[in-house]
């Protein structure tokens, strides 16, 4: 059987007769010609799913901000009306039946709180007085007296037909008219007009001090047409810079498939009011209800696009709200950085190969030189020696035993001498190696330390997190039942229950900053590159409420031209809460001076690294010597009550986590200077 495993072939990837010369190209090519080419397939493909993701999960994102501030405005619009029902000077007017006392409030306070109507309605749903003079008694107007009298203030989402707009004011349902425009890969219509209107609509009871009901007041605003509405909310999802050059946010209002209110345009200044969405994206958030986060078709281009369905009170779905962006500029982008990576990988092959080639000569070479070597030392030529070869490879160290072989004792001798004082020299690293690995063990024990710490402070916070939302959140709960009981009766008390509202806030906020400060990476967010100074002034102007009586000077010096890698988020808390520490300590008058610069040095292996430094500097009352070392710590504080001591702690933390610093320089009298180090 042995004889017979002997004489089976041995499968090779190269001939048995190939020379060492193909063999060194083959292994030395293959990487470039084959490995390369698909470790470049596979990247490519999950770069692109990846980045698709990322795009996706911004217009989520958008549409989340978009959603909650169009949930803001419904219900600023119900407590406006609200509060003027509540309001004395009403409740006087309609007790006292001065219907033109009357008729001048509601129009001045339609125009105070930017409505588009104002009805005052008696208990059984007769109109009395009116904000427009051209309103008139409709059904609707019963049903919305007796639904207010049933179940109190509420504030919705309507579809107002053209009738009840025009029962208001003709001017009204005119702003409602929207001419269809036909839109490719819409679904047919039988129409070409739409004369609806979407309203955010309010009704609220009017009682005496006994509770009596003396009438119901209503009230609302017209979104079709309502340019200010869509572009403030466009605003707020994609303010001035947060796109790339060439992208635009849109954001629009539809009711059904039809676009009520939009900042898209058909071309020019013209908006694309009476577009409709595609059949596809209308199906599937009006038809299934769900949210639609994909790319889109939107006019006349494609856009990543966010669709969520809009609900009336009777939670049928009316309409949408859109957000999105202009694909293109991100297509580009993308296709821009594969071909760049094509071509650098197309480059790199073409240089490997070339390197390639030249280290396989400088391996192959020395072996036919010892080859010949051998065969002149076998042939009686004892002088025969192997020339010096310029590389300083295994190779060569081949070629040089070979030569050692052949010398003298002496060179042997010499030989010894010379492996002696490298063992010597060997020792001596190694001993030092040893006694870095034993400082950075000294290191690692006191970040273990540090660690378990860490984590004995989060258990505890976490216990006391738990134990103190317990009873807050009882407080909370009668405090808001003890409103519902008292109702009119808790207007002496206001004040005051506000204050244990604001308390509430307070104990959830320092319980917040505990849990951070104790498990900072469980509020880690996405790392992206950041510029300082758009971080900066982003930041500026979330605190700008606290120098708004203009006591303090702020002047911001723009240095840096680096970028850092930080979660933007965790950046701009750095920077909020070193503002604010700022205006306090120079008390509502001073000088703020804000300072972005690139820094650059030597590391401790010779390495050059860079950065940016961000320098806060005020000129308020410093901070005394004694302190000046425990700044940092964690439940420090000289605010005497009013701090937690836990804001320069977590902004010291945050930035360590990314391999910056904060150092701070103060004087009692002379201000403080705080700067951050951030790695590029």
């Amino acid at each position: 059987m042995g004889a017979v495993l002997s004489d089976r072939p041995r499968h090779r990837l190269l001939p048995h007769h190939a020379s060492v010369r193909g063999k060194l190209l083959s292994i030395a090519l293959l990487p470039f010609v084959a490995v390369l080419p698909l470790l470049l397939m596979l990247a490519s493909y999950w770069g692109v799913g990846y980045y698709d993701r990322l795009l996706t999960s911004k217009v989520a994102s958008d549409l989340a901000v978009a959603d909650q501030y169009f949930s803001r405005v419904v219900d600023h619009v119900g407590l406006d009306v609200a509060n003027l029902g509540a309001s004395y000077a009403l409740v006087n007017a309609v007790g006292t039946g001065n219907d033109d006392a009357l008729r001048a409030l509601l129009v001045e306070r339609q125009s105070a709180l930017k409505l588009d109507f104002l009805n005052l309605m008696d208990a059984q749903g007769g109109l009395r007085v009116s904000s427009l003079q051209t309103a008139r008694p409709d059904a609707r107007l019963r049903r919305v007296a007796a639904t207010a009298e049933r179940q109190g203030s509420a504030t919705t989402l309507e579809v107002y037909s053209a009738d009840e707009l025009a029962a208001l004011a003709p001017a009204l349902a005119e702003r409602a008219r929207t001419e269809l425009v036909p839109t490719p890969n819409a679904a047919p219509v039988d129409h070409s007009m739409d004369t609806r209107g979407m309203v955010i609509h309010t009704a609220v009871p009017v009682r005496d001090g006994s509770g009596r009901l003396l009438a119901v007041l209503e009230g609302g605003v017209l979104l079709n047409r309502n340019l200010d509405f869509i572009d403030t909310l466009n605003g707020v999802v994609y303010p001035a810079g947060s796109l790339p050059a060439g992208s635009d946010g849109t954001a629009t209002l539809f009711i059904d498939d039809v676009r009520i209110a939009t900042n898209v345009r058909l071309f020019g200044d013209r908006r694309a009011l009476g577009t409709r969405v595609s059949k596809e994206v209308r199906d599937s958030v009006l038809g299934a209800g769900h949210t639609w986060l994909d790319r889109a078709f939107v006019v006349h281009d494609w856009y990543v696009s966010g669709y969520r369905p809009v609900v009336d009170g009777k939670r049928q779905r009316i309409g949408m709200l859109y957000v999105g962006y202009l694909e293109a500029p991100f297509r580009h982008a993308k296709h821009t950085a594969i071909a760049v990576v094509v071509a650098l990988c197309a480059l790199v092959c073409v240089a490997g190969v070339l390197l390639s080639s030249r280290v396989a000569r400088t391996i192959y070479r020395p072996i036919e030189d010892m080859g010949h070597t051998m065969s002149r030392f076998e042939g009686g030529d004892l002088d025969a020696r192997t020339a010096p070869h310029p590389a300083c490879d295994e190779i060569a160290d081949l070629a040089h035993s070979l030569d050692h072989l052949l010398d003298t004792v002496r060179r042997q001798n010499r030989e010894l001498k010379d492996w002696g004082d490298e063992l010597d020299r060997k020792v001596v690293e190694r001993t030092a190696e040893l006694a870095r690995a034993n400082e950075a063990l000294k290191a690692a024990q006191r970040q273990l330390a540090l660690t378990e710490k860490l984590a004995a402070i989060g258990q505890i916070t976490a216990g006391v997190a738990h134990e103190i939302n317990n009873p807050v959140a009882v407080i909370q709960g009668n405090l808001d039942l003890l409103r519902d009981l008292l109702g009119e009766r808790a207007a002496p008390v206001t004040g005051e229950l506000a204050l244990i509202d604001e308390q509430i806030v307070r104990i959830h906020t320092i319980v917040a900053k505990l849990l951070q400060f104790a498990s900072p990476e469980e509020f880690s967010g996405y790392v992206q590159p950041i510029e300082v100074d758009e971080a900066i002034a982003d930041s500026l102007l979330l605190v700008r409420h606290l120098m708004k009586d203009g006591g303090i000077a702020v002047t911001h010096v723009r240095g840096a031209q680096s970028q850092v890698r930080i979660n933007r988020g965790e950046l701009q808390q750095v920077l909020i809460n070193l503002f604010t520490n700022a205006t306090h300590a120079m008390k509502g008058k001073g000088t703020l001076m804000i300072e972005s610069a690139d820094w650059s040095d030597i590391d401790e292996d010779g390495q050059p690294r860079h950065g940016v430094d961000i320098v806060v500097r005020d000129d308020g009352c410093g901070i005394a010597p004694e302190h000046l070392a425990r700044v940092f710590d964690a439940f420090f504080t000289t605010k005497h009550g009013k701090g937690t001591g836990l804001g320069l702690s977590i902004s010291y933390t945050l930035v360590a986590r990314y391999g910056g610093s904060i150092r701070v320089d103060s004087r009692p009298g002379a201000g403080s200077t705080f700067t951050v180090r951030l790695p590029a």
